[in-house]
């Protein structure tokens, strides 16, 4: 139904780096246009989880958390025009961009009317895909606050810029994506496992100490030099972004 065509020129697809908390959802059974499709993206800065099956991926974008979904028509289980028609039945809005190798207009219309926010039709090449996905993206974002603000902490979502007390403060991509889950759930207890699912990837099995390490240099980054802490540890749980010592 597919083929390896419907991804060329994947890996010349550069710039544009988006946080890596943007998360994507493929519905596409083919492995290797599914395997291309993660490199691809993941290479952009974005989280892909990758879904084979109709009815899973229906499953999966009702219940988890994507701000995309690539969709492709032709699935087994469940045709992409019913997860599509399906999806947006369980008022799920999270933008939808199909993906087909049927090129009639009937065919997009049929996506289209099913609910789907574009189309793609195969073979196409990555860097319009990218473009596309950026699109739907600043759609969706287009209704939400460009600054998070917590306290004197502020982060500029659309420059990518930090600052506390009015002190730019310089964070790796991952530093910004791992500040920016805290920001948008202030005064919560974050657990590792969270953190680790949301930031890092949906499949995610906590080891080691790596969300020990980034924290660790987040706080110092964002705490060190400043009147009072705002990322705090809650013993044996996780942490938390707050004003006040969560362990006081």
């Amino acid at each position: 139904m597919a083929h390896c065509g419907a991804v060329r020129g994947i890996m010349s697809a550069r710039g544009g780096a988006v946080g890596p908390t943007m998360r994507m959802l493929v519905i596409e059974d083919d492995p290797t246009i599914a395997g291309f499709l993660r490199q691809g993206l993941e290479e952009l800065g974005y989280a892909v989880e990758v879904v084979g099956d109709g009815h899973k991926g229906e499953a999966e974008a009702s219940c988890g958390e994507y701000d995309l979904i690539i969709l492709d028509v032709m699935l087994p289980g469940q045709s992409g025009i019913d997860a599509c028609r399906h999806l947006r039945q369980r008022r799920v809005a999270t933008p939808i961009l199909m993906l087909t190798a049927l090129s009639s207009t009937g065919n997009k219309v049929d996506g289209l009317e099913a609910g789907a926010d574009d189309y793609l039709v195969k073979p196409f090449e990555f860097e319009e895909l990218a473009a596309r996905v950026r699109a739907l993206l600043r759609r969706g974002q287009a209704t939400e606050a460009s600054i998070l603000r917590f306290e004197d902490l502020e982060m500029d979502l659309s420059r990518r810029q930090v600052a506390r007390a009015g002190k730019k403060v310089r964070l790796t991509p991952k530093e910004f994506a791992l500040l920016e889950y805290f920001m948008r759930r202030p005064n919560r207890v974050l657990t590792r496992t969270s953190i680790g699912q949301q930031v890092w990837d949906m499949n995610f099995e906590y080891s080691g100490n790596v969300i020990e390490v980034y924290v660790s240099t987040l706080r110092r980054k964002i705490d060190k030099g400043f009147g009072r802490p705002l990322l705090h540890t809650v013993i044996g749980v996780g942490y938390m972004l707050s004003a006040e010592s969560p362990n006081a």
